[in-house]
């Protein structure tokens, strides 16, 4: 389906939006754990703690890919926005565990993907992964996916300098979880502004089964059902990776360098800038590459520079391998998110990208209390667990997808559905050869 250009103006709405979220995300991962810490909680409390919140992240990501896709896009972003300002507000005034875990969650405390994540996760991305893809032609998507990445990254790394502020504040004079808590009434505030400009968008109208004209598209090479069953399958292994990484990153280079609020900031910060130019190209390599194989790759080059974290000395040698497997991972996020909305049903997209991604909400949560546990042993079990994982998973994605084209690109229409059962569930062949045509997508210049 084209989408009508009027629809084109919400792009600027869309980036206004995630610009906002990923400056927020960006200084909660920060402070939030580091705020737990100072308290005087454990690290296994933390990891408890970050674990929960994370599962609170998981439920509002499948309602709002559910709901939005049956009663708008728009509604929902504007209610998360809403649920933020709420969160933010409970974090800075209460101190009840409960409390702060479902503050935490409704803020999105970790769920903007890390350092060089650009804001790409967390409750928000099924109904702005679906809108976006709506307001711009196909053959635009993914160039249109690594600029909100880009606006995203650029944001986080502002995000993470005002993660400086505490430190400040304590210097002047101000207790330390005071401190901490002005920047939860930040957030609160930031969020208020995301509704204000979630408002002005238009969403396009949604296409109903009979309404064929809109929904024309080259056949499906996976029904919505097979894509979100091998969806499941990678994406529990990656959750479960990174998982081991955000907040619980933060807190690993605390223990292990002694770093606070100021050097951490600062090295998000640069961290996130050197990680915004490469959105910027990755639509270049996917031209050359398809989607498929520039995931896979970035992804191997990322945990390699993850292991080396593990293994240097110092703060400044880690720092560096930090920045560097940040730039490495951002190429592959618009590419991914571009691919799975390309490959989905555009009437199921929210639908898709939501239960899709709710096995890597559920490991992820899991993740933080494991780490939490097994650093009072091991105190790099963090990056080892998310290298083992990460690897894990690329190698599966890239049998679970190296032959699926996507359904709205020229490409696409040369491809035939896979094999299936009468009910569209997925057998164990897909998995070792998702499609069964002698055409390889994923090395098609044309393929995302």
């Amino acid at each position: 389906m084209t989408p009508d250009p009027r629809y084109e103006r919400n792009i600027g709405w869309l980036y206004a939006g995630r610009a906002l979220r990923s400056c927020a995300t960006a200084f909660l991962a920060i402070v939030f754990p580091l705020y737990l810490a100072a308290r005087g909680d454990s690290s296994t409390a933390i990891g408890v703690i970050l674990t929960s919140s994370a599962a609170i992240s998981a439920l509002l990501v499948l309602a709002v890919g559910l709901v939005g896709d049956r009663f708008g896009r728009r509604l929902v972003l504007i209610c998360l926005g809403l649920l933020g300002v709420a969160g933010g507000v409970v974090l800075a005034f209460f101190s009840n565990p409960v409390l702060l875990v479902v503050a935490s969650g409704l803020a999105g405390v970790g769920r903007g993907g890390g350092a060089g994540g650009g804001g790409a996760w967390g409750p928000f991305f099924p109904a702005e992964q679906p809108l976006l893809s709506a307001s711009v032609p196909p053959a635009r998507r993914t160039s249109t996916f690594g600029r909100i990445g880009f606006v995203g990254v650029v944001s986080g790394a502002l995000g993470s300098l005002i993660a400086l502020v505490p430190g400040h504040l304590r210097a002047a004079g101000w207790q330390m979880l005071r401190a901490d808590q002005l920047l939860f009434l930040v957030a609160a505030g930031i969020s208020l502004c995301v509704v204000v400009v979630t408002v002005p968008i238009r969403e396009p109208r949604r296409a109903t089964g009979g309404d064929r004209a809109a929904t024309a598209q080259a056949p499906a090479s996976l029904t919505t059902r097979q894509l979100i069953r091998r969806l499941w399958l990678t994406n529990a292994i990656n959750g479960f990776g990174f998982g081991f990484l955000g907040p619980v990153l933060v807190y690993w280079f605390h223990r292990r360098f002694g770093a606070g609020t100021g050097e951490i900031g600062l090295l998000f910060t640069i961290a996130n800038l050197f990680a915004a130019l490469p959105y910027l190209g990755a639509s270049r390599l996917v031209d050359r590459l398809g989607s498929v194989r520039t995931v896979v790759f970035s992804r191997g080059a990322s945990i390699v520079a993850l292991l080396l974290m593990a293994w240097l000395p110092t703060f400044d040698l880690v720092a560096a391998f930090f920045v560097l497997r940040s730039g490495i991972t951002s190429v592959s996020i618009p590419a991914r998110q571009s691919y799975v909305m390309g490959v989905a049903d555009e009437r199921r997209r929210g639908t898709v990208a939501a239960v899709g991604a709710l096995p890597s909400q559920i490991t992820s949560s899991a993740s933080p209390a494991i780490a939490g546990a097994l650093m009072v042993i091991v105190l790099d079990a963090p990056i080892y667990l998310a290298s083992f994982f990460l690897a894990v998973n690329a190698y599966v994605y890239w049998l679970s997808f190296r032959r699926v084209a996507e359904r709205d690109l020229p490409d696409a229409a040369h491809e035939t559905a896979p094999s299936s059962s009468p009910d569209g569930s997925i057998r164990p062949a897909d998995i070792a050869d998702p499609s069964p045509v002698g055409h390889d997508p994923s090395s098609d210049a044309r393929t995302r």
